[in-house]
């Protein structure tokens, strides 16, 4: 595993294991630096064992490029990624929120605590078009998708608010082997 990954791992409070003995594949990748060589190769041994993968974009606040941007990026040097949340900054850019594709529901860390609630009417309409995106891939293959190894949900993280981090081991919690 490298820098990125160990980084994530104790973030996450998780043990870094061998890809070829987990149950899940955990890609961190800089939104600074995009897919290193590694991440590539380590993608393409994840296809051949049919591991589910995940692709955890951080370091969103040291790049020029944001999240959605990243998630093209990445999606086109492995393979097309699904992405459940879109993020929401305050006035000054900073990111404070999250907005769950599926639900509609606002999550909102910008006082430091994790607080679920309705979005407002402005930012569904400014998620439509994700949104549809997203659920046309769910439907396509199914709400099991992830576990199943056929879709890779890209999430953000913010380690300065823990923006992501909830949602990362939600998703994690699906995977029968890690409950």
């Amino acid at each position: 595993m490298g820098s990125e990954a160990d980084s994530l791992a104790k973030f996450l409070e998780l043990e870094p294991i061998s890809l070829a003995e987990s149950d899940v594949a955990i890609f961190a990748i800089s939104a600074k630096n995009g897919p290193t060589a590694t991440d590539l190769e380590d993608w393409q041994v994840a296809r051949e064992l049919y591991i589910p993968s995940l692709v955890v974009i951080n370091q969103l606040q040291e790049s020029e490029i944001d999240f959605d941007d990243m998630v093209a990026i990445c999606g086109r040097m492995l393979d097309p990624l699904i992405n459940p949340y879109l993020i929401l900054h305050d006035d000054n850019g900073a990111p404070t929120a999250l907005i769950h594709l599926e639900s509609l529901k606002l999550i909102d860390y910008s006082n430091g605590d994790r607080v679920v609630r309705e979005s407002d009417g402005e930012h569904k309409v400014l998620v439509y078009e994700f949104r549809k995106e997203y659920l046309e891939a769910i439907e396509e293959f199914g709400e099991n998708s992830f576990q199943q190894a056929l879709t890779f949900p890209a999430l953000p993280l913010v380690e300065s608010n823990s923006i992501g981090k909830f949602e990362i081991l939600e998703l994690l919690n699906k995977l029968p082997s890690l409950r």
